[in-house]
């Protein structure tokens, strides 16, 4: 299906693994012409050569920059003051019981998870506005509606991306532009893999295998009983940023694989 996006131009933050990655990917593959970021330039480079030989029709662009730095995320928006598509991917997170939390670790969380997307949104939303048309979609999780208390600080920040992106909702008010958030179950992104080989290094069991073990045992409620794949996420993401989807406002898409138990 040709989603109506061909020539459009996205930045998605924290593209350079995981479900940034694979939602530029997608992005690239409906002719979008992504902004790859992430803070170290060689691992920008080497994406936006991978996505470019992929997809050669495309024309993806270096957009390295330390987000959560005001002067760098500014000097950012000069180089790419318009974009068509912006997806506030970029985040942090870490299990960490609340009692060691002090008031520094609430704020970088605060800071890196929901300012630095806000800052963002800030900047293009204005443009997209004026030209009738844009996607801007947050990236939260499972975490934001039911949160397991391994991460507080984490899902303290991914609730406020859903109230966020409400809010900005009611400012695209009978036009073409488009606020959403997306609450993706737990993924098997570069990092979750690793852990999952590390805790079975001893084992001689397929990958397949040993995730089947894993969540069986320490993610019982999933329904599909598998982590998502970073690729099911960009898919829906692209979906989301087309022309297709002008009625999703506002909205808290979920893709958690059965993990919320609630209707809605």
């Amino acid at each position: 299906m040709d989603m109506g996006l061909r020539n459009k131009t996205a930045l998605v933050t924290g593209s350079t693994k995981g479900i940034g990655k694979a939602i530029a990917l997608e992005l690239a593959n409906e002719g979008v012409h992504v902004l790859i970021n992430g803070r170290s330039n060689e691992e920008v480079e080497l994406t936006v050569k991978e996505i470019q030989a992929k997809f050669p029709n495309t024309q993806p662009k270096s957009a390295a920059a330390d987000l959560v730095d005001a002067q760098q995320r500014e000097a950012l928006f000069m180089r790419f003051p318009q974009v068509d598509i912006l997806v506030n991917n970029m985040g942090i997170y870490e299990i960490k019981s609340y009692d060691d939390l002090d008031d520094a670790e609430w704020e970088k969380y605060f800071r890196t998870n929901v300012l630095v997307a806000n800052s963002l949104t800030k900047l293009y939303l204005p443009s997209m506005l004026s030209g009738d048309y844009g996607r801007v979609l947050f990236i939260a999780s499972e975490e934001a509606i039911m949160p397991s208390g391994l991460m507080p600080h984490y899902a303290m920040t991914k609730s406020m991306l859903l109230s966020l992106s409400k809010s900005l909702s009611k400012l695209t008010k009978g036009s073409e532009v488009t606020v959403n958030t997306i609450m993706p179950g737990p993924t098997l992104s570069e990092n979750v893999q690793m852990i999952i080989e590390s805790m079975y290094s001893n084992e001689e069991m397929t990958f397949e295998a040993k995730e089947k073990d894993f969540m069986a045992k320490n993610l019982p409620q999933s329904e599909i009983q598998r982590f998502i794949r970073p690729i099911e996420i960009g898919r829906l993401a692209t979906f989301i940023c087309s022309p297709y989807a002008s009625a999703f406002k506002g909205s808290p898409i979920r893709m958690d694989g059965g993990m919320v138990p609630t209707i809605f």
